[in-house]
C-alpha cells in the first residue's frame, strides 16, 4: 500500500491510497470466504465452497465489492495513522480505480483539527477561595463533631439557632389542612430550613408553651396565596457539648490526644479547600484559554464534545439505573433538546482544548515516557489491571491507541504548564502559590484541572 496527504482548503485534506492487485488479492480471498458461508452450492457444505467454483458459478465480481467494502476503511485507518492525520469526521470516499479489476486506488477527503496560535495564555490571572483553614472553620467543624456526641438537656432560655424544638405543628392552605405539614410532637432543629424560612424566624425566641399563628410563603413558586401555621411549643432543648479534651478524642476518633484530633479536622479541611481552590483555578483558566481563542470552531469538533456529554451522561444515568428516556421525561426535555442545550459548553470545551495544543506545539510541550507510564498506571488502576497486562491487552494490536494515550499525556503536562504561569490571588488579593493547591497525594486531584465553562 501506498499513500500520500494532499492539504486542501478549509481545515480538509486528501488522503489518496493505492493498492497493488497482489496485495488486494489477500482482501478478495477473504471476501470469498465470507461469500462461501452465505450461499449453498450443491455438492458443497455451507462454507466449504472453494474460490474457484464460487468465480465459476458467481462471477469474478461477486466478492469485489464485498473486499473493497472491507478493506477500503481499513487502508484508509491505516493512512491515517501512517501520516498521524488528525481526523475530525467521517471521510468522503472516492474509488478512482480497481473497482472492477486490477489495482486499487482511492481518494478519502476529510475534516482535520485546526492548528491554531494564541497568544497571551502565560499572562492569565485567576482569584481563588483561600486554601488555608479558618480558626473559625476548624472550631466549627470541632463543634459539630462534638454535637454528634452531645446530650440534650431542657434549655432554661428562649430558643436559638441549634436547639431542638418538640412541637406540635398545624399548617393549612386556604383553609384545608395540608398532609404532611400537620403533625404532633415533631422535633425540629431551630435554624435548619428544612420546611418554610418563616418557621425558623417565629421559633426563634420561643419558649415551650407558646404557640405561634404565622402565614408563610407557599413553598411551590407555581401556587398562589400563602400557608397558615398554628404551632404549640411543647419543649425547647439545647446541646450540651463535651469537652475537646484528651478522652473525647479517644471516644469520637482514632487519636489519642485532642490535638491530634484537630490536627487531622485542619488536614481534613485544607484538603477539601485545596480541592476547591484548584477546580476553581481550572474553570476560570480553562473559560480564560477559550476566550483566547479566535478562530471558527468546525462543527464537527463541537458535535463529537456533544455526542460525548451525552454519552457520559448516559453512562451516569446507567450507574443508577436510570435510563437516558426516563431522565428526558423527568426533565421535560426531547433529545434534540438536550443535544441543543449542549452546544454552548461543548464550544467552550472545544476552544480551550485547541488553546491548549496551541500552547503544546509553541511551547515544546511533549509526553516523556514516564509521562506516558503514569498515564498508563492511572489507567490500568481504573480497569484493575497491570501496565503489562494493560498494553497486551488494549495497545498490542492498536497504535492509534496508544497515540491517545500519549496525547492524554501531553496535555496533562501542558495543562499544568499553562497553570504554573498563572498568577493566583486568593478573594482577598493575597498571592496563592500554585504549589499549595496540590493535595497530599497527587493521585486525588482532578483529573482535567483546566476545564471550559461547566452546565
Amino acid at each position: 500500500m501506498r499513500s500520500t496527504v494532499e492539504a486542501l482548503e478549509g481545515n480538509r485534506v486528501k488522503v489518496s491510497v493505492d493498492i497493488e492487485a497482489d496485495e488486494f488479492e489477500e482482501k478478495l480471498d477473504e471476501a470469498f470466504r465470507k461469500l462461501a458461508r452465505q450461499v449453498r452450492l450443491p455438492g458443497f457444505r455451507p462454507g466449504k465452497a472453494p474460490r474457484r467454483v464460487l468465480e465459476a458459478r458467481l462471477g469474478p465480481q461477486a466478492a469485489r465489492g464485498e473486499a473493497l467494502s472491507d478493506a477500503v476503511p481499513e487502508y484508509y485507518a491505516q493512512a491515517v495513522v501512517d501520516h498521524d492525520v488528525d481526523v475530525i469526521a467521517p471521510p468522503e470516499i472516492d474509488i478512482t480505480s480497481g473497482a472492477e479489476d486490477g489495482p486499487v486506488s482511492f481518494d478519502a477527503v476529510v475534516e482535520v483539527r485546526p492548528l491554531i496560535t494564541i497568544t497571551g495564555y502565560d499572562q492569565l490571572k485567576a482569584e481563588v477561595p483561600s486554601p488555608d483553614p479558618t480558626d473559625e472553620e476548624i472550631s466549627e467543624q470541632i463543634d459539630q463533631l462534638r454535637k454528634q456526641f452531645g446530650d440534650l438537656a431542657p434549655a432554661a432560655r428562649p430558643a436559638i439557632d441549634g436547639d431542638n424544638v418538640t412541637m406540635d405543628i398545624y399548617g393549612s392552605y386556604n383553609g384545608e389542612e395540608v398532609e404532611g405539614l400537620t403533625v404532633d410532637d415533631y422535633a425540629y432543629e431551630v435554624g435548619q430550613g428544612a420546611v418554610v424560612p418563616e418557621i425558623d424566624e417565629e421559633l426563634r425566641g420561643a419558649k415551650a408553651g407558646d404557640i405561634l399563628e404565622f402565614n408563610a410563603k407557599h413553598p411551590d413558586p407555581d401556587e398562589d396565596g400563602l400557608l397558615r401555621f398554628r404551632i404549640l411549643v411543647k419543649e425547647v432543648q439545647e446541646t450540651i457539648l463535651p469537652d475537646f479534651d484528651d478522652e473525647f478524642a479517644q471516644e469520637a476518633s482514632e487519636f489519642d490526644t485532642a490535638e491530634e484530633l484537630r490536627a487531622d479536622v485542619t488536614e481534613n479541611i485544607a484538603y477539601h479547600k485545596r480541592v476547591n481552590a484548584l477546580n476553581s483555578l481550572g474553570r476560570q483558566v480553562g473559560e480564560q484559554l477559550a476566550e483566547l481563542v479566535t478562530d471558527d470552531i468546525p462543527d464537527a469538533l463541537v458535535d463529537a464534545e456533544v455526542a460525548h456529554r451525552i454519552r457520559t451522561l448516559e453512562m451516569r444515568l446507567g450507574s443508577q439505573g436510570i435510563e437516558i428516556e426516563g431522565y428526558l421525561e423527568a426533565i421535560g426535555q426531547t433529545a434534540e433538546e438536550l443535544a441543543e442545550g449542549l452546544r454552548e459548553p461543548a464550544l467552550q470545551e472545544a476552544k480551550t482544548d485547541l488553546a491548549l495544543r496551541a500552547v503544546a506545539a509553541a511551547e515544546s510541550i511533549e509526553a516523556a515516557d514516564e509521562d506516558v507510564d503514569f498515564e498508563l498506571a492511572a489507567l490500568a488502576a481504573q480497569v484493575g489491571q497491570t501496565v503489562d497486562e494493560l498494553k497486551s491487552s488494549l495497545f498490542a494490536d492498536d497504535e492509534s491507541r496508544l497515540k491517545g494515550v500519549r496525547l492524554d499525556a501531553q496535555m496533562r503536562k501542558t495543562r499544568e504548564w499553562v497553570l504554573e504561569q498563572v498568577e493566583i490571588t486568593d478573594l482577598d488579593g493575597n498571592t496563592v502559590e500554585r504549589s499549595s493547591l496540590n493535595p497530599d497525594d497527587e493521585s486525588d486531584l482532578p483529573p482535567n484541572t483546566i476545564e471550559s465553562q461547566t452546565t
